[in-house]
């Protein structure tokens, strides 16, 4: 698979079909990214674990932490990872040590090593790299187009504010967006680097 692009139908399945979400590397402190991204997936209605071995005896918004994967004891359907990519792969190693195996390994913004998401892959376990599943899913609902972000979704209907556990519909039409200056400079970069 090419972990460069994903295409809005392959990022939406995943969002549509996981519930339980284990997010490695989560934070109890409220300034953190992993802090504001679990809060947004617990709000949507997602069942998130935290896993964090150095927070083990606090609590996220209600939920224990657990000090690794084989400490939750019950399937999931998601691992967000919230390290490093240096940090990658021995959580994928664990990830495909349980059973049943998770449907899917995301990596957050930053995130990448492709030797992990092959492995991953190999075994039937989706992959998503670089992305993060809170943008992807405010960007799918049109929820981000609230702050006046082009979601490059389209509808005749403004997506609702969400209350507490509402889950958004993620089916919108997605566009291409239009060429620009800056994304032409970008490509034109990105092949002369290659």
């Amino acid at each position: 698979m090419n972990h460069d692009s994903y295409s809005d139908d392959y990022i939406r399945g995943i969002l549509n079909a996981v519930k339980v979400i284990a997010m490695v590397g989560a934070s109890p402190v409220d300034v953190r990214p992993s802090y504001f991204a679990f809060k947004y997936l617990v709000q949507r209605g997602y069942d998130m674990v935290p896993v964090n071995p150095g927070h083990v005896g606090k609590s996220l918004l209600g939920r224990p932490f657990v000090a690794s994967l084989s400490d939750i004891g019950r399937p999931l359907d998601m691992i967000d990872i919230f390290r490093s990519s240096a940090h990658i792969m021995p959580v994928v190693d664990e990830a495909l040590t349980l059973t049943p195996l998770p449907k899917v390994i995301w990596m957050q913004l930053g995130a990448r090593d492709d030797a992990a998401a092959a492995k991953a892959e190999a075994a039937g376990v989706k992959v998503v790299m670089n992305r993060c599943p809170k943008i992807e899913y405010g960007r799918l609902s049109s929820e981000i187009s609230w702050m006046g972000v082009n979601s490059r979704t389209i509808s005749a209907k403004r997506a609702p504010i969400p209350t507490q556990g509402m889950r958004l519909s993620l089916n919108r039409t997605s566009l291409g967006g239009a060429a620009t200056t800056a994304a032409d400079r970008a490509a034109k970069n990105k092949t002369e680097s290659s």
